[in-house]
């Protein structure tokens, strides 16, 4: 037999596949926190990272003691490289797992708490410090230098947005100048043709040289197992594609025998060691996987794709070369998907919604104004990735000129856009756009109360199933009361702002390593039916045995503090929470009558006004859209009414909301 083809990496990824985590922006604001304690140890100085085994495992179990990690990996030290591979690849650590200028920049910014955004993109402060590390960040494909975030910006630039499966399965395989230019105008050439994306992958493989040798040896070689492992170019070992050798072979039978192996082939395709890659044949070939209609139908289950078709052998070892290459790299791709999307959204920058991917207003704006001299460095290397080093640093093109990107911006809104202040306000306008599209298809009012529920009951998957897995879910529930309340406000009020939350491009909540602590802040202004106030909402999800311990001192403190600060400003605070704890209730209601002090001693307000409501009655508010005027007339009465504090709830919070809904429904 000729000389043996072999496996060649044709597409890039980010991080590694082998770890993925929940809460991303947390946890790697904690590894680096966890990491800089663990290498300022004592009995760590001087110690190599690199091919130390028993060092890395230290680091697994220090991260263990933590709460990091739970449970016994079977190879700490493997675990332990798997959790700090994506922090060095992306330049927040270096080799030895030192943190860099760029990761001690991000873990200042985490620990000091401020994630305003200081920066010509208006993005968050560590988004920022994310923007500029992936632009650095490069990966070697095979020989190849591609920086991955550059090239998904040079093609954005020119297809405008990505569909998810574009995104998938085709930027990864931009890994030079010509095959990226060839993907884009087949991309673009795409959507107006019948070219799927199943046909471009393909074509860029079979553009490899490894891929057009390997066609050549199965059309030109006897066939036998060995031929087909050979030409399969398994990443791993050519052993692993002993089956498809069981696959070729009935195949052939069904096409040129005419042999009635339609359960053979089935069962043949469930051994395939690779699930996903097992499905995409039962799926391409199988109108349905009953066993009982196989049996019934024979033959005719199975669609009729160009294979089936083969009139010779030549066609048919070409069709079967063809589906074996592209689903395997469809597994490949699509393993990369979650990884490339989490590390590209950290920046704040991209938009993953309506399934398709594009940049935010001004990011595009900016890359708008860059798009020409993007492709000069996306496929080079840097040896800035470790510093914390500027854009211009980086490629003097990037230091682009804020009136030059407000220009852009102007442009793009058909009005002037000349300062900070415009630019802003151009941004505000249009992430209230998203915002209420976000909530017409996420968080319409049946989909609240349903989600109150989940809260109530504590079903966390469910909850970041619906909502993000980049949040806790603390942090989610008082994004979802935030949400709440703006539709309960009559969608008044620059909600986004008084959620005091860090929100990813796509407006849904990410937690920090010190977040999940923020109160809403809402300020109203005067109307016909009630002053001009402010609404503290404190959110909680405490049980029984922990709520009174827990949450008495901070939620009196935080509307002390409040009034304190803001003499002139009418306040008062709500409390929520999916249970109430009648001591809880009672110690606010015992609030109206006490002092607040500052931390000196020197000043106090009289009184203060807290008032409970459980998330029972805010699913009431929500399912019989009750305003807010209603809402704050109900809550005054309750406040300057008595009683014992169980009874007291019951006859003013909870009948107070069911006299408004008879009301409501006599006036109807």
């Amino acid at each position: 037999m000729a000389n043996e083809t072999g496996f060649k990496s044709y597409c890039w990824s980010v991080g590694t596949t082998s770890y993925r985590t929940d809460k991303f922006n947390m946890n790697i604001e904690k590894q680096l926190g966890y990491m800089k304690e663990f290498r300022n140890l004592p009995e760590n100085a001087g110690k190599t990272w690199i091919g130390n085994n028993a060092f890395q495992a230290e680091y697994y179990f220090f991260l263990k003691a933590k709460g990091f990690v739970k449970g016994d990996a079977p190879r700490p030290d493997k675990d332990a490289r798997e959790k700090t591979s994506g922090l060095r690849d992306i330049g927040l650590l270096d080799d030895e797992r030192n943190l860099t200028k760029a990761g001690e920049e991000l873990l200042a910014i985490a620990e000091a708490g401020d994630f305003s955004a200081d920066n010509l993109l208006e993005i968050p402060r560590d988004s920022f410090v994310y923007f500029r590390q992936m632009i650095k960040t490069c990966n070697d494909v095979d020989g190849k230098k591609v920086r991955p975030f550059v090239v998904f910006l040079y093609v954005i630039s020119r297809t405008k947005y990505l569909t998810y499966h574009e995104f998938t399965y085709l930027l990864p395989l931009c890994v030079d100048k010509k095959t990226t230019d060839k993907i884009i105008d087949k991309i673009l050439s795409s959507r107006n043709s019948m070219i799927c994306y199943e046909d471009i992958i393909l074509s860029v493989l079979m553009d490899m040289q490894n891929y057009r040798y390997a066609l050549y040896l199965l059309q030109t070689e006897p066939i036998s197992e060995k031929l087909i492992c050979n030409i399969g170019m398994n990443r791993k070992s050519a052993n692993y594609d002993k089956q498809y050798y069981v696959l070729y072979t009935i195949l052939r039978e069904i096409v040129f025998e005419n042999s009635d192996l339609v359960i053979e082939f089935y069962n043949a395709t469930n051994k395939i060691p690779n699930s996903k890659v097992g499905s995409s044949w039962r799926k391409y070939f199988f109108q349905s996987t009953a066993r009982s209609v196989m049996k019934k139908k024979g033959r005719d289950v199975l669609n009729q794709v160009p294979i089936l078709q083969a009139q010779d052998e030549k066609i048919f070892r070409e069709e079967f070369f063809k589906i074996m290459h592209l689903f395997k790299a469809k597994a490949t791709l699509s393993d990369y998907f979650d990884l490339n999307r989490r590390y590209f959204k950290i920046t704040d920058t991209v938009l993953f919604e309506d399934d398709k991917v594009k940049l935010d207003v001004l990011p595009g704006c900016y890359v708008e104004c860059i798009k020409d001299t993007l492709g000069e460095f996306a496929f080079e290397a840097t040896d800035l990735l470790e510093r914390n080093a500027s854009l211009e640093e980086i490629h003097p093109c990037l230091n682009v000129k804020a009136d030059i990107l407000y220009c852009k911006l102007g442009e793009l809104f058909g009005r002037e856009v000349r300062d900070t202040g415009s630019a802003r306000q151009v941004i505000w306008n249009e992430r209230y756009v998203r915002l209420n599209k976000l909530i017409e298809e996420k968080f319409s009012a049946d989909k609240l109360i349903d989600l109150l529920s989940c809260f109530e009951e504590r079903k966390d998957d469910e909850i970041r199933m619906r909502v993000t897995d980049n949040a806790d879910i603390p942090t989610i529930f008082e994004y979802v009361l935030g949400i709440a309340w703006y539709i309960i406000s009559g969608r008044r009020g620059d909600v986004l702002e008084y959620m005091n939350l860090s929100l990813e491009a796509d407006l849904l909540p990410k937690t920090h390593a010190g977040g999940g602590e923020a109160d809403i802040v809402w300020k109203y202004e005067k109307t016909e039916e009630y002053p001009a106030h402010t609404l503290l909402i404190e959110a909680t999800l405490a049980d029984k045995g922990n709520q009174r311990r827990m949450e008495m001192e901070p939620v009196s403190r935080h509307l002390g503090d409040y009034r304190l600060a803001n003499p002139e400003t009418e306040a008062y605070c709500i409390f929520s929470a999916p249970f109430l704890h009648p001591n809880v209730i009672s110690d606010f209601r015992g609030r109206r009558y006490m002092e607040y002090y500052n931390s000196a001693g020197t000043e106090y307000i009289q009184g203060m006004k807290i008032l409970p409501m459980q998330t029972s009655e805010l699913k009431e508010l929500i399912r019989f859209h009750i305003g807010y005027a209603e809402v704050y007339r109900l809550l005054d009465r309750a406040y300057y009414s008595g009683g014992p504090a169980a009874e007291w709830y019951e006859e003013n919070i909870v009948c107070g909301i069911t006299g408004i809904q008879k009301k409501e429904d006599k006036e109807v």
